[in-house]
């Protein structure tokens, strides 16, 4: 009785800090917010224990702030903060090209282990898509993380994988508050879900690191104009949004865009 308890426990506790996840990465709970260990427990309708912990486990990726006094707040990202996210995700990213395309050429396992993986991501980039073109950010999100928590997966390090994911769940945090109400949020998205899905599933190192570095230089460039406060960007009483972002240098038209912040 005493495993199966702790079992329960241990998943409630993971189910309160997946859905308190899902709030702060919608935006409906904004940066800066506060609350404690007691309203979110009344709000669930459980026990302390398993929201305190979740809450816990929030604050280590980052998400929420610890206060002794006051309770939790979520934690508020600065520009600085997502610019360096973007720079350490093109790092490790970098390494994970060159780690691919080490093995020359591939073993019939490693191969078949891409056609399988390969078949997932695609379909994540297809409902990336979809969702952009709808207009659905919190459907977007979810199919984000997922597209390329698979496709990173293909590097084989779970390590990796978790520190790229913790990443883009905090860069889509930091984006969110700028996103909401506006209406033109489909002119900046990143589109080239499908491009890198191309580049990998051909083996193309060059097409690969191309569209890699035109991710991380799209989301250098919003940062850029967030930072500057370009009145052009700017609504009445509203901090600095991402309306009409420009393309990085080379970019192309698409009218049917598949959409990424991070």
């Amino acid at each position: 009785m005493r495993a199966s308890g702790a079992v329960t426990r241990s998943t409630l506790r993971q189910q309160i800090a997946d859905a308190l996840r899902d709030e702060v990465l919608s935006g409906r709970l904004q940066p800066g917010r506060e609350f404690t260990v007691k309203q979110i427990a009344e709000q669930y309708g459980v026990s302390a224990t398993p929201v305190r912990e979740a809450l816990f486990d929030l604050s280590a990726q980052g998400l929420l702030e610890s206060d002794q006094h006051r309770g939790f707040r979520v934690h508020q990202f600065s520009v600085a903060d997502y610019r360096a996210m973007v720079e350490a995700r093109a790092l490790v990213m970098d390494g994970v090209i060159r780690g691919v395309f080490r093995e020359q050429p591939p073993s019939p396992e490693r191969q078949a282990r891409y056609r399988e993986a390969l078949v997932s991501v695609r379909r994540r980039a297809e409902e990336a898509a979809r969702a952009a073109r709808a207009g659905d950010l919190d459907i977007l999100i979810g199919y984000d993380l997922r597209f390329w928590r698979e496709l990173g997966a293909l590097a084989g390090n779970a390590y990796i994988g978790d520190f790229l994911h913790r990443l883009r769940v905090q860069a889509w945090v930091f984006a969110v508050p700028y996103l909401r109400g506006d209406a033109d949020v489909r002119d900046w998205l990143w589109q080239g879900h499908s491009d890198l899905v191309a580049a990998v599933t051909l083996r193309d190192r060059e097409a690969l690191r191309a569209v890699v570095d035109h991710y991380n230089g799209h989301a250098l460039n919003w940062a850029d104009r967030l930072a500057a406060g370009d009145p052009d960007h700017l609504g009445a009483g509203d901090p600095a949004r991402p309306d009409h972002a420009p393309r990085p240098p080379g970019a192309e038209e698409d009218p049917d865009p598949a959409a990424s912040e991070a």
